[in-house]
């Protein structure tokens, strides 16, 4: 059997796209039928410019091929990430070319990888595995102005709609995402694997140091449209002037609107640093205070689960978080010691910070339910099962 596995991202890229694939063949390496060749194409570390880890553009172990296309430097706007797919697209069906597929499985954020994955699997004729990590066609309007927006909407949804009813299973991760799909298409054979906690975030942390000076409140992740920092950190930073601290960590397309709307409010008690390796992330975790999460004020937001939930969760540590919808509800019913505030409501985020008790509590229930290796090792038996092939374990 050979499988095929897309991922615009892969280790040692950081994102949860990278993290998610990775860990997902991991698992179907090892739960797949002897003779089972696994071919991964992806691309070589560009999801930050002031962070490129190394990789070698081609890996090769025991029934695995890892090949990286090499991507053209890239801004991280809409023009320069439809530039950088193009690369990827060309280079992946060039690589591809002449070579014979059982099961195609594409994961997919904005959608392009997807709608490749489904070309290939049609050029192919092997089956498609899509797993769907965002809804892109609901949240064009976040990202375009309108009449850009509405012509975008138009095309994208006929791409969505091709690619979608070309998959053998279609897996969402987020819940809510089944009701848009079952409105556009029906009862299409859905599964539901959420993202997960993987192994770094569930080893015991060392005894916090005792608290020297105000709490620091910690976001690391991406700064884009989707989370918008600049809406809401320069209101509460001159709210929590001299009660806590920010540390920013990361990269993206609106620091630079963070950081001019930061100045402009006269900020002094927000940090922001670039982005840096996991392992020296995880340190920066355990030695802050308050972990923070935020989207951006759009309804389709209301719909995702932001994976960051979970490695926060995993931490123990105080939550801080602005979001709604199905992301509230989550952290209500999921995540102890973590105070919700609506998007860009600095008042609201305010009194949510005065609600949190100050200190480390670990959430072993939590880690239990959401370790990335069992839902990984499930959804990879999945996979398998859409090719036609038994899990075994190699």
């Amino acid at each position: 059997m050979r499988l095929l596995i897309l991922s615009f991202y892969y280790r040692p890229d950081l994102c949860a796209g990278s993290f998610r694939a990775t860990a997902l063949v991991d698992a179907l390496r090892a739960r797949a039928p002897a003779g089972t060749q696994i071919d991964v194409v992806t691309t070589l570390p560009n999801r930050y410019r002031s962070f490129a880890p190394e990789a070698r553009q081609i890996e090769t172990r025991d029934g695995c091929e890892i090949f990286r296309v090499r991507l053209p430097p890239h801004q991280s706007s809409m023009l320069g990430q439809s530039h950088a797919f193009g690369h990827f697209a060309l280079g992946a069906v060039r690589h591809v070319a002449g070579r014979r597929y059982d099961l195609v499985c594409a994961t997919s954020s904005r959608l392009m990888t997807a709608a490749l994955g489904a070309w290939i699997a049609r050029r192919k004729r092997a089956r498609l595995y899509l797993d769907i990590r965002d809804i892109f066609v609901d949240t064009l309007p976040q990202l375009l102005p309108p009449p850009l927006s509405m012509a975008a909407h138009a095309v994208l949804s006929r791409v969505e709609a091709w690619t979608v009813k070309r998959a053998d299973r279609v897996n969402l991760v987020s819940p809510p995402f089944a009701e848009y799909y079952r409105e556009r298409y029906g009862e299409l054979p859905f599964a539901l694997f959420t993202n997960g906690i993987d192994e770094e975030f569930q080893e015991p942390a060392p005894a916090p140091a005792p608290r020297v000076g105000v709490p620091t409140i910690l976001y690391a992740g991406n700064i884009g449209a989707g989370q918008g920092l600049h809406e809401i950190l320069p209101q509460l930073a001159v709210a929590l002037r001299g009660r806590a601290r920010f540390l920013v960590i990361g990269d993206g397309g609106r620091r630079g609107a963070l950081t001019a709307a930061l100045a402009q409010a006269g900020v002094d008690n927000v940090e922001l640093r670039p982005p840096m390796s996991r392992q020296r992330l995880i340190e920066v975790y355990r030695s802050a205070d308050v972990l923070f999460l935020h989207l951006g004020r759009h309804p389709a937001f209301e719909k995702v689960l932001p994976s960051k939930l979970f490695e926060y969760g995993a931490l123990g540590k105080p939550l801080l978080a602005g979001v709604a919808g199905f992301a509230a509800q989550f952290i209500h019913d999921e995540i102890d010691n973590a105070a919700v505030f609506p998007p860009g409501d600095a008042t609201a985020a305010t009194q949510a910070f005065r609600s949190l008790r100050l200190s480390d509590h670990p959430r072993p229930e939590f880690v239990a339910k959401y370790a990335r290796s069992r839902i990984v090792r499930d959804m990879a038996d999945d996979i398998l099962s859409v090719a036609g092939g038994a899990a075994s374990t190699m």
